[in-house]
């Protein structure tokens, strides 16, 4: 039945309640039972992140004359994020309200540049594990999309793509890591690869973007991956993410301000004047920008490299604690993701079984396995988790049931 809008008013106290009543079904992810969608860093980071929305909640990044405290903010923002993924003196960048809309318009800007430069091309070509995010920018765009198979070691095949490469070809794609199975392509191939033929190389670090630089601080092992690597062109790294901002909170960034450029929508042919935005989006809030900007503040490198040591030794922990029980981890995954699978017993029925003991994860289709995205809350629950696992493996072991009726979705 559809909602109607209330003759008269509640008070707060009623509507509060009434919210929370709704949100009793949603998983507890407080409490560290979520490995998907949220990024829990502690509750003074939470507090931070929310305190700072709600001071500039009201403001609108459409009016940087009207409010240049938001201007100052992201430009603050965006020269952080240039400085720890190494880009160049010219570099630019801007916030978006997450990591689709910063990878729409770096393909959106790569299109553009090409039909500035005369080059009628058409086609993006990317690792099967690469995010739909690029499907669907080329869906609005009016571009193909062409995915290819991953290599053995579930990276991209670089010698594949190099051989799909052609007159139409327009932008080639990399992760940082990538979702389904947390781990980094190889992003300097594919850099020789773009330079060699002339295309974009846009590199989806998203989820890596404020993680991957930390981890590498701590020592991990982790191969170049940001514009350090020369024939990088733009990256996408998402704030709400390892940035632990509020949601709405990503950013894109641009090897130089030509590249840029194309980005930039303005307009003054209506009686209103010239209006000029940075994104796809109008309004802008103001919350998500202040968010990211007091938690980046608050952290500091420092507290960023405490919290990338937490996740990576909680995921090297449960990497070590479930190869016992006859699981196995897919590839080599070195930051917060990791997928785990199984020879003997259907994963996905694992994966049920796990459901109904309150924990929400993802999974992964190719082959089929279990999906975690690991936060710094999680380092408290692993025992709980690891102890529920050692269950519902014996359970699944003992029935021999199966997890057809268990489908994998990502949103």
């Amino acid at each position: 039945m559809r909602a109607t809008l209330p003759q008269h008013g509640s008070d707060w106290t009623a509507l509060e309640a009434r919210m929370r009543e709704y949100a009793a079904g949603d998983v507890d992810w407080r409490s560290g039972r979520a490995a998907v969608y949220v990024f829990h860093a502690g509750e003074d980071v939470l507090r931070v992140a929310r305190d700072a929305y709600a001071l500039f909640q009201s403001e609108n990044a459409l009016g940087p004359l009207a409010f240049p405290s938001l201007r100052r903010m992201e430009e603050e923002v965006v020269g952080m994020g240039l400085d720890l993924l190494h880009a160049p003196e010219d570099a630019r960048g801007n916030m978006t309200s997450g990591g689709t809309e910063s990878i729409f318009l770096a393909v959106q800007c790569c299109r553009d540049q090409a039909r500035a430069q005369g080059r009628d091309a058409d086609e993006i070509l990317l690792p099967r594990s690469a995010h739909p995010a690029f499907d669907k920018a080329a869906r609005y765009l009016g571009l193909r999309v062409r995915r290819i198979p991953v290599a053995p070691d579930l990276r991209a095949d670089v010698a594949a793509i190099a051989a799909a490469v052609g007159p139409r070809t327009l932008m080639l794609v990399g992760s940082a890591p990538c979702f389904p199975y947390g781990l980094i392509d190889p992003i300097e191939e594919l850099s020789a690869l773009a330079l060699a033929r002339g295309v974009w190389l846009h590199v989806d670090a998203c989820v890596g973007g404020y993680f991957a630089p930390f981890a590498r601080m701590n020592g991990a092992a982790l191969p170049p991956f940001d514009f350090e690597v020369p024939g990088v062109r733009s990256m996408s790294a998402d704030l709400h993410k390892y940035g632990y901002a509020a949601k709405g909170a990503s950013t894109l960034f641009h090897r130089d301000a030509a590249q840029h450029a194309h980005q930039i929508f303005s307009f003054d042919e209506w009686p209103a004047g010239g209006m000029t935005t940075p994104t796809a989006a109008g309004t802008r809030p103001g919350g998500a920008i202040a968010s990211a900007w007091a938690v980046m503040n608050y952290l500091g490198v420092e507290g960023y490299r405490e919290k990338a040591r937490i996740v990576v030794e909680t995921r090297e922990r449960i990497t070590r604690e479930i190869a016992p029980l006859g699981l196995h981890v897919l590839g080599d995954p070195r930051l917060g993701l990791l997928a785990y699978g199984a020879e003997d017993v259907d994963i996905f029925a694992v994966w049920g079984r796990m459901a109904r003991r309150g924990w929400m994860s993802g999974l992964v289709t190719e082959p089929r396995a279990i999906h975690l995205m690991l936060s710094p809350a999680h380092a408290q629950v692993a025992d709980a988790y690891l102890e529920d696992l050692r269950g519902a493996l014996a359970e699944v072991r003992a029935s021999g049931e199966s997890g057809r009726d268990v489908r994998a979705r990502y949103a």
